[in-house]
């Protein structure tokens, strides 16, 4: 992606199709030092319109519409509502879910409007990409889902115990077992986590959460994690902690394939794999676990202990409450059962 700004002959210029932003040259008869770093600056701001997680989703996104294309004899850049439309199809027909073929929209969209080129959507005339999509959304949910398993407490107490040693992964991999549980975090908040974005208090800890799916904004939110008797989420931090150290950077780091500590990011899918890995020596079905089923565990646990919905939404960070009632009536689906006195 390249983003270069000047061209050696005294002009600015913005290469490339990630940006749409006018080149300095057109602005000015020639470019002046400041009006270099304020385009490179307008383009840094352009880029967090959407959060890190998002821009690398889109990227890959971008890709397999390209390969999509290229395999065609089809032009991917600008490309027609047709085009994209034809290519939601194929999506729906490998089983991606409508999230992800919304998300892939959104995808094209933005690199059209990166490359300065109005989107297929805006000259959609016969609203070809609005109809295909709501016909695969009409399609999928007439079809049952079938969701990601919740894991609960006494379950992950047992996935933290499989973790067994005092390697450097066994250490982490306790750690974020038990922390994605007690902070209800999904794994892209897993990873993007700082060493910064923790502090240990008196009666447990918090974590300050940043980007996230549904604060795009980036407005954070502060989640408080108790010190716990079971998971011992706080304990199994510090643990980490000491041999993670004090180095600026990613709260959870990438264990090289010999054991050894690196200070690199994870990747969300990291997460997902450690969570079926450890679910499998639980004895739990690997295929019906991911990342979410961390967050939840930790809605399950709070439902079915009688939490209430203030608390779990101040953890859990939704803004729409209708989620949290689908765990809470899961929860109770056989209390004061309407069957219960004569079946």
């Amino acid at each position: 992606m390249d983003q270069q700004i000047g061209d050696g002959a005294g002009r600015a210029e913005i290469a490339g199709p990630a940006n749409a932003l006018v080149a300095a040259s057109e602005l000015l008869p020639a470019s002046t030092p400041e009006l270099v770093a304020e385009v490179d600056a307008a383009r840094t701001y352009r880029l967090r319109a959407r959060s890190t997680n998002t821009l690398r989703a889109y990227a890959s996104d971008w890709r397999q519409f390209q390969d999509w294309c290229w395999g065609r004899g089809l032009e991917p850049l600008p490309a027609g509502p047709e085009v994209v439309a034809t290519y939601l199809a194929s999506l729906a027909r490998a089983g991606r879910a409508d999230s992800t073929v919304t998300r892939h929209v959104a995808a094209i969209v933005w690199q059209h409007r990166h490359a300065g080129l109005p989107p297929p959507t805006a000259h959609d005339t016969h609203q070809l990409i609005a109809d295909t999509l709501s016909g695969i959304r009409r399609e999928q949910r007439a079809r049952p889902t079938r969701k990601k398993a919740a894991i609960g407490a006494k379950d992950l107490a047992g996935m933290i115990a499989k973790a067994d040693g005092l390697s450097t992964r066994a250490v982490r991999d306790r750690a974020i077992l038990a922390l994605g549980l007690a902070a209800a975090l999904r794994r892209s908040e897993l990873v993007a986590l700082q060493l910064a974005d923790v502090e240990l208090v008196d009666a447990g800890m918090t974590v300050r959460v940043g980007y996230s799916k549904t604060d795009q904004e980036g407005e954070g939110a502060t989640i408080a994690v108790p010190a716990g008797k079971t998971l011992r989420p706080v304990a199994h931090l510090n643990a980490w902690l000491q041999v993670r150290g004090g180095a600026p950077g990613p709260l959870f780091t990438r264990i090289g394939t010999k054991g050894e500590f690196t200070l690199e990011a994870m990747s969300d899918r990291s997460v997902a794999r450690l969570v079926k890995r450890y679910a499998r020596l639980q004895g739990l079905d690997p295929e019906v676990m991911a990342g979410h089923s961390l967050r939840a565990g930790f809605l399950t646990e709070a439902a079915r202990t009688r939490a209430s919905l203030a608390k779990m939404q101040e953890v859990s960070r939704h803004k729409s409450l209708k989620v949290l009632l689908g765990y809470v009536r899961s929860a109770e689906r056989f209390d004061d059962h309407a069957g219960a006195g004569f079946l």
